[in-house]
């Protein structure tokens, strides 16, 4: 994401080297999707929900840093606080990595951190609430970070005609390794009795493991992509510098969207029901364990369900897309996703058929959402831009959803309901219907200066 006018980066001109990034570049999401299906969607937050009921008052409470939190808001409101986080950290080590060309060691260091704090997770024991709260923080604000730069080295490993391909497989990949792990954690947590381990402890196994599994297959793309100098040397500043012009760089992208408002409505309307998405997707376990009291068995089971529906209902997706447009598709998906929130409100408790059929249509509706909303999105870029208005891109789709977490924190800390707070997400559906129902796309498309496609 940069203001000035140095060249940009260039990528591997040589195919067979190409192609070994590539396959490089596609094992981070091998790697780092683990976290993100078993233990941020699955274990982590029923777990450590009980870890916190275990060290609460009579009351209910438990009292960080002296703040009276009720246990069952505990999950939502460190998950907030991670994104917030991240916000504050990803355009400054985007930054650094913009100075310096050296993305790889920041990879690193980004990628280890998180993995290392999801491994600590074995020791989250007894009451230990505040450090499941710390290395949930840690663990998911690394995650973001990672993906930044991950997500950088796309145009330096792909040609502008392949790029759309290999993203779809390291988007594959991740979906693949996280429904792998799950099969195994399915395993591990269902026969503990016969593997000698009590639940706590098969789940602690589970948690740490997907962080020894995120560090180990990192150290493939690490072996395989290579930095590359993106400014004449004797131009490269100090970090100090690099850390200021990060929040430069940001402003100057923010600014110059107020010169395409169509695109920044777009950007608006994404930002607000992808809130909603990813609060349903991190929430879901602990409403379905806490709420709907179903055991451990039927929550992994309904995430691989989502797992492999979710590359099924991206392909239908595009093509209703072809034939209706991404505009509509997509809005269509924001319907059936408030639909799904209430047959969540009203679903039954201790139900596990009806859980399932709630978690396909997610599956159905996930990815195809996310990924038409990246397609649309790239038609809204004005040319010669791309780098810094998809660095925002990302930023809304990882560095900016907290307000949702935070709002079904709420939720349930007023009335001690999760249904009240499962339904309190609908807003953000209803609103981003609203706004991007709003936006006239072709408009936006001729304003950026992009050719109109025949569907959009």
């Amino acid at each position: 994401m940069t203001a000035d006018t140095t060249e940009p980066e260039e990528y591997t001109a040589d195919p067979a080297e190409r192609r070994r990034e590539q396959r490089g570049w596609y094992f981070y999401d091998f790697a780092c999707s683990v976290y993100s299906t078993s233990v941020l969607t699955v274990f982590l937050g029923p777990y450590l929900t009980s870890v916190a009921r275990a060290a609460a008052d009579a009351e209910g409470f438990v009292h960080p840093l002296g703040v009276p939190v009720r246990a069952g808001s505990l999950f939502a409101y460190a998950v907030s606080a991670s994104i917030v986080v991240a916000v504050l950290v990803m355009p400054l080590v985007g930054a650094v990595a913009d100075r310096t060309g050296r993305k790889k060691p920041l990879l690193a260091a980004s990628a280890y951190l998180g993995a290392a704090a999801t491994a600590g997770m074995f020791f989250l024991a007894g009451e230990r609430y505040l450090l499941g709260a710390f290395l949930l923080i840690v663990a998911n604000a690394s995650l973001s970070v990672s993906m930044v730069l991950y997500n950088a080295y796309l145009p330096q490993i792909a040609e502008p005609d392949e790029r759309d391909a290999v993203s779809s497989r390291g988007w594959a990949f991740g979906y693949t390794s996280g429904a792998l792990v799950l099969v195994l954690n399915l395993v591990l947590y269902s026969g503990h009795d016969s593997f000698g381990l009590t639940e706590g402890e098969a789940v602690r196994i589970c948690l740490a493991s997907a962080g020894v599994w995120w560090g180990a297959f990192t150290l493939v793309p690490l072996r395989r992509l290579r930095d590359r100098r993106t400014r004449p040397e004797g131009s490269e500043r100090s970090g100090e510098g690099a850390v200021g012009s990060g929040w430069s760089q940001l402003r100057a992208t923010l600014k110059d969207m107020r010169r395409h408002p169509l695109t920044l409505s777009f950007l608006l309307a994404y930002l607000i029901y992808n809130d909603g998405v990813q609060t349903v997707i991190s929430q879901a376990s602990i409403y379905g364990s806490e709420e709907l009291g179903l055991d451990q068995t039927t929550l992994i089971t309904a995430v691989l369900l989502v797992q492999v529906l979710a590359v099924a209902g991206a392909l239908g997706m595009g093509r209703l897309a072809r034939s209706y447009g991404a505009k509509r598709t997509i809005l269509g998906s924001l319907a059936v996703w408030t639909l799904i929130l209430a047959a969540g409100y009203f679903l039954p408790a201790g139900s596990p058929v009806f859980f399932f059929f709630l978690a396909a249509a997610i599956g159905l509706v996930l990815g195809g959402s996310q990924a038409l909303s990246r397609s649309l999105f790239s038609h809204l870029v004005p040319r010669g831009k791309e780098a810094e208005y998809f660095s925002a891109y990302e930023m809304s789709d990882r560095g900016l959803s907290w307000l949702g977490p935070l709002v079904f924190g709420l939720a349930y800390q007023l009335t001690g309901s999760y249904r009240d707070a499962i339904i309190s997400l609908v807003i953000f559906f209803a609103v981003g219907f609203t706004l991007l129902a709003r936006v006239p796309v072709r408009r936006a498309v001729e304003a950026a200066g992009n050719p109109i496609p025949e569907r959009i």
